[in-house]
């Protein structure tokens, strides 16, 4: 009896092996192609920043001198200022926009699935083919915009080929592409308890007390997820600034992640833009972990006891 209940662990034990090795054997191509193609690249690119290296010669050791040149350079500043302009409009208005949306095809009506695929249709277009539809729309003399403004009697800015006004025609870029935002808030919405509409509603609450005190508070922890992708996408906007204007005009629109292509491939200088990117994950980190400090004070979470001192 007691040989039988000694050999349950033993097959308990050799079945927990078994196991194991079939789930690392499962998950061993995403681990190879993580070390090859993520931490790999992410380790030579903290060693190379501390180095003077132009891709063409050898790497040669200067310490922490090209950190000492991201303190002194002007063009980082430019850049990090036009970046963060760009989060602080971009952001808030392209959440406050899917929300909107959202709550409008969240109704039931006949052709619903439709109208939630044409605001959804801008998401799924390439970048550079929706960027190349902007630049025509904002061209100053002939472009839509303008033409529908001057209709109202109203003179069109310069737009892109303003420096008052790229930024701000950027970031209506941006809230154009915000489907993919609407689609998460969707989903959110339809998870809310209809319920709690209905005690709402018996309580005699208004349209704007449900919303405000029912649906945005159930509602948190998506608008507290896209909070922090949406920061973490604004810090690293590329491609539109290289298409649309190449971070002009006069600099108005290099946005951070811009001048570290500009530095990494243009200027050869390697080891400054990897430089760059870590500083930039330094920042990215920071602003990410004082958001989830803050979270607990605003985030509610279904069936979460809050504390409230």
């Amino acid at each position: 009896m007691a040989t039988s209940e000694a050999l349950v662990p033993r097959r308990r034990g050799g079945l927990s092996r078994r196991r194991a090795i079939t789930f690392y054997l499962l998950i061993s191509p995403w681990l190879l192609g993580f070390i090859l193609f993520t931490a790999g690249p992410m380790l030579f690119s903290f060693w190379i920043s501390f180095q003077d290296y132009a891709i063409v010669n050898p790497p040669i050791w200067i310490g922490l001198q090209n950190y000492a040149t991201l303190l002194e350079d002007p063009l980082v500043g430019v850049s990090l200022y036009n970046t963060l302009y760009y989060t602080i409009l971009a952001v808030p208005l392209a959440m406050t926009t899917a929300m909107v949306l959202a709550m409008l095809l969240n109704q039931r009506f006949r052709g619903i699935a439709l109208y939630r695929t044409i605001f959804y249709l801008p998401t799924i277009v390439p970048v550079v083919a929706s960027t190349i539809l902007w630049m025509w729309i904002y061209q100053p003399e002939w472009g839509l915009l303008n033409t529908a403004l001057k209709m109202l009697g109203i003179p069109g800015p310069g737009w892109l080929n303003s420096e008052a006004w790229s930024k701000p025609a950027l970031v209506l870029m941006a809230v154009w592409g915000s489907g993919g935002t609407m689609i998460i808030y969707l989903a959110g919405l339809q998870g809310v308890p209809e319920q709690l509409y209905e005690a709402a509603s018996i309580d005699g609450a208004t349209t704007w007390q449900r919303f405000w005190n029912v649906t945005i508070p159930m509602m948190t922890p998506t608008i507290f997820f896209t909070l922090v992708l949406g920061i973490i996408g604004s810090f690293q906007v590329f491609t539109v600034a290289f298409i649309a204007t190449n971070g002009g005009p006069l600099d108005s629109t290099l946005f951070y992640m811009l001048y570290l292509f500009r530095n990494a491939f243009f200027f050869a200088k390697m080891g400054y833009a990897s430089a760059m990117a870590w500083v930039l994950l330094v920042i990215l980190l920071g602003l990410t972990a004082i958001q989830f400090a803050i979270a607990p004070r605003w985030v509610y979470y279904e069936g979460e006891r809050r504390d409230t001192r």
